[in-house]
């Protein structure tokens, strides 16, 4: 469907920008329509997957397990380090709560001494953010990484108070896919109209469940296409975010 701004091409799953589509092709963009803008951390900011692997990895060896191929990760991230650690252990054999529970320090001590060894922002992440920063737009994460480690990937990234709240996966009872550390963010970011930006089905679930439109990555960590996470837009670069949040006023 044609817009005044830019063109869209609707999808099943809702909208999606061309390949290409930024601020500098000559957009008269706009003011984007949102008070909040909730962000996933894992696969959506940041590529995590290497440390996270590497941290998986050393975890599993100490379990006498064999280690997950690089390419397997990314699809097993992004319900927590501890589902991430029962998925690693699946892929070779049984699982148990308490292996678990013998594994996840394992896991936590080597990540949290490597968080960032590897992790880097997306590409155009900070143009991006520096530019809703610049509407007077609060940043939020949503996340369920720990808050502990989520803090301090932050600070390995120099962001320190760049983020108006942030929710891990144990700062309540429920995670993603419940809407509810969604709507916290929101809360503890001052209220308003919000939207959320994440790469995976409990992303765009959570958003959904919270009322909220979600802008989904096609570059992320999901462990399907990004045309079937049912988000309201879909975007393949850190370049069309904002003519896509526009699009959603």
């Amino acid at each position: 469907m044609a817009m005044p701004i830019l063109t869209l091409v609707a999808l099943p799953c809702g909208i999606a920008l061309p390949p290409g589509t930024n601020r500098l092709y000559g957009l008269n963009m706009g003011q984007i329509p949102f008070d909040i803008l909730v962000f996933d951390l894992d696969g959506t900011l940041a590529d995590t997957a290497s440390d996270l692997g590497a941290a998986l990895n050393h975890a599993l060896r100490e379990l006498g397990r064999p280690p997950i191929p690089a390419g397997n990760v990314k699809g097993m991230i992004g319900d927590g380090v501890r589902a991430l650690l029962r998925r690693g252990l699946e892929a070779s054999g049984a699982v148990s709560e308490e292996l678990l529970d013998e594994g996840l320090p394992v896991f936590l001590a080597y990540y949290q001494a490597h968080i960032a060894d590897h992790s880097r922002p997306f590409e155009g992440v900070e143009t991006a953010l520096t530019a809703l920063e610049a509407q007077a737009i609060k940043l939020a994460i949503c996340t369920n990484k720990f808050e502990g480690l989520t803090h301090d990937l932050i600070a390995a990234f120099g962001w320190q108070g760049r983020f108006a709240a942030i929710v891990g996966g144990d700062t309540l009872p429920q995670r993603k896919p419940d809407p509810a550390p969604v709507l916290e963010a929101v809360a503890r970011a001052g209220g308003g109209r919000a939207a959320f930006i994440g790469d995976s089905i409990s992303d765009t679930n959570a958003a959904r469940a919270a009322g909220i439109p979600c802008v989904a990555l096609s570059f992320g960590y999901s462990d399907r296409p990004a045309d079937q996470l049912g988000a309201t837009a879909l975007i393949d670069h850190y370049d069309q975010l904002l003519p896509a949040l526009e699009a959603l006023g």
